[in-house]
């Protein structure tokens, strides 16, 4: 991956660099596996255009033949051009519904490689989870691979075919204006190809307004992007919030939020829509007057019988499709707007991955680094973990966790407990040294709300793997041994499981799942919090039993969780940043009030009747 120049909003040196970024991470649809089927859809493009003008030229040539013959009052010739006519208009159809297809067909396929390209990019290496880290100004990515990706692409198919077609078209249709557009004498020195000067001055004039009135509206354009990202986001929060907000009555302030969220989209829009109509004013009069420009040019012409009212109709014809060719900037403004705000959007996505990237390090001695531990132990050495922006949070940690240890890993808030378990598991490259895992080891992550993607119960309790692995039996097994026999029956349901349970029968599903994947390594961050205690003692039991053989490195605040472990590792905070200490595993003492206090205490029953916290 590349470096790449930084977004831009308008048409500034910065949008420059932004486009250019664009077109070469665009560009690689024309290369790679994808480059025939792009190159052969972008040929078969172009032929047609140049068909579409062969059409346009003999209907232009006809309009001549047409007209003189209605001069002349010639049946013959009239009803003759009128048959002709029908052919010219059957092969205009034919050019133009195969130039849809052809061109919506490439659309799709670009915008299906930019879409895969960079969803792709942002899920390789956790950069969708780092990203949130260390580019939180970076607003809704998904949005960006979603819709921006499209406006970014689509929209280009057309202005490079369109400028294609206008500067083709002016070509043929010059050289027509030229030649039957005739010379006009003014006070004696004669004008040749005026009807091409005046068309010209035309454009020119249209086009240079169109400049300077569009100019500020790609900045409006990506400002009401923006807003429109912003509301999308706030809306989305309170949705995955909302038992919370309910909860505690958040509804006033949420909507409070929400209303002058929605003042900002309609301030931006308003700047929008006062653009759009001064643009509106250039393309309507341009509208109005480009088919009556060229007919007052040409009737001094016809009036003193220089040219024919044939020629003076193909004239006209003629200067109308050079208009449409140099006006093509006036037609096409405020769709070249819209496209430049989404291209900075999926450009700064880009350069934010890329900065990502650079951030973590190009060296190894400038990041953390995953590498084979020498036997079956997890060996932490000289691991120092930093912020994003580089400030050290936990330096110099080194500790050897043998296999089969179960270890807790505790600290004063914001020590850096999470962050430390997150960069064992490989989460978070931001600091230096080395952390040793056994090779070909399974790792399992378990963290406070377990993930639970969309789809049945079976697939989220064999959830990463893409296929089932285990039957009926293993897993019914496991939801019954973490107090979950009500969901047996529901494994083939397709729910919202997040929304369908509760928080700790979320973490309990999420033990399920550890004992289906069987893991050599299991990293728990307050994978018991939301449970009762005796609810948590049923679980942590299973680090003694059916994860006897795991190697367990927990994050956890409730101090009888040391019970289930063999080794404590505190983080205190010194002058010099946090350091970690290691104690020796709970004293017997401590072992016996666990086991006295769980015989005192009435067992979890493994089915739905269980006490479960919500």
């Amino acid at each position: 991956m590349t470096d790449e120049p930084g977004r831009g909003e308008d048409t500034r040196p910065e949008a420059t660099a932004s486009t250019a970024a664009y077109f070469r991470l665009a560009g690689g649809f024309w290369k790679g596996e994808t480059r025939g089927r792009a190159w052969s859809l972008t040929v078969l493009s172009i032929a047609l255009i140049v068909a579409n003008i062969g059409v346009q030229y003999g209907i232009n040539r006809w309009n001549r033949h047409f007209f003189d013959a209605l001069d002349k009052r010639d049946a013959g010739i009239v009803f003759a051009a009128m048959g002709l006519f029908g052919g010219l208009v059957a092969a205009s159809v034919v050019v133009a519904i195969a130039s849809v297809v052809v061109r919506m067909r490439l659309q799709v396929q670009w915008r299906r490689w930019l879409t895969h390209h960079l969803a792709g990019e942002w899920l390789a290496e956790q950069r969708f989870y780092r990203l949130n880290i260390a580019a939180p100004d970076i607003d809704s990515p998904e949005f960006r691979i979603a819709e921006d990706a499209r406006v970014a692409t689509e929209p280009l198919i057309d202005f490079g075919f369109g400028i294609l077609n206008a500067v083709l078209m002016a070509l043929v249709f010059v050289g027509v204006l030229w030649s039957a557009g005739g010379t006009l004498t003014i006070g004696g020195h004669q004008i040749h190809g005026y009807m091409v000067l005046a068309a010209i001055a035309y454009a020119v004039i249209m086009s240079g307004s169109m400049v300077l009135f569009g100019r500020p509206l790609i900045r409006r354009i990506d400002a009401k992007n923006a807003a429109e990202a912003k509301l999308r986001h706030e809306l989305g929060r309170v949705r995955e919030n909302a038992e919370a907000i309910a909860m505690i009555r958040g509804e006033n302030d949420e909507r409070k939020g929400i209303r002058a969220t929605f003042d900002a989209v309609v301030a931006s829009w308003n700047g929008v829509i006062l653009q759009l109509a001064r643009m509106t004013l250039l393309v309507t009069v341009n509208g109005v007057a480009a088919p009556v420009v060229p007919l007052l040019l040409a009737a001094p012409l016809y009036l003193n019988h220089s040219i024919t009212l044939g020629g003076l109709m193909q004239t006209a014809a003629a200067f109308v499709q050079v208009q449409v060719a140099l006006n093509w900037l006036v037609d096409n403004y405020a769709r070249i707007a819209e496209w430049l705000a989404s291209v900075g959007r999926v450009t700064g996505l880009w350069v934010a991955l890329t900065d990502l990237d650079a951030s973590v390090g190009e060296s190894e001695q400038d990041r953390i680094t995953l590498e084979t531990s020498p036997d079956d132990s997890i060996r932490l050495e000289g691991l120092s973990v930093a912020q994003h922006n580089g400030r050290v949070m936990i330096d110099e940690a080194d500790t050897v966790i043998g296999k089969g240890e179960k270890v807790l890993l505790m600290g004063d808030s914001g020590t850096g407990k999470s962050t430390l378990i997150r960069a064992i598991a490989g989460l978070w490259p931001w600091g230096q040294g080395c952390v040793r895992l056994p090779e070909g080891g399974r790792i399992a992550f378990l963290p406070q709300k377990p993930y639970m993607p969309l789809g049945t119960l079976r697939q989220a309790l064999e959830y990463p793997a893409t296929e089932a692995t285990h039957d009926d039996k293993a897993l019914g097994q496991a939801l019954e041994r973490c107090g979950l026999r009500r969901l047996i029956p529901r494994l083939d349901e397709e729910e919202q499981w997040d929304r369908q349970l509760s928080g700790g029968e979320l973490q309990r599903v999420g033990f399920a799942r550890v004992l289906v994947q069987n893991p050599d390594i299991l990293i728990m961050d307050e994978a018991t919090a939301a449970l009762d205690t005796n609810s948590q003692d049923s679980m942590m039991e299973l680090l003694g039993n059916e994860l006897a053989h795991c190697t367990v490195i927990s994050v956890g605040h409730r101090p009888e969780l040391a019970e289930y472990h063999e080794r404590t590792l505190t983080l205190h905070r010194q002058p010099s940043g946090v350091r970690i200490s290691s104690s020796p595993e709970p004293s017997g003492r401590m072992r016996l009030a666990g086991l006295l206090r769980r015989s005192l205490r009435p067992r979890a029953s493994p089915d739905s009747s269980a006490p479960v916290s919500r």
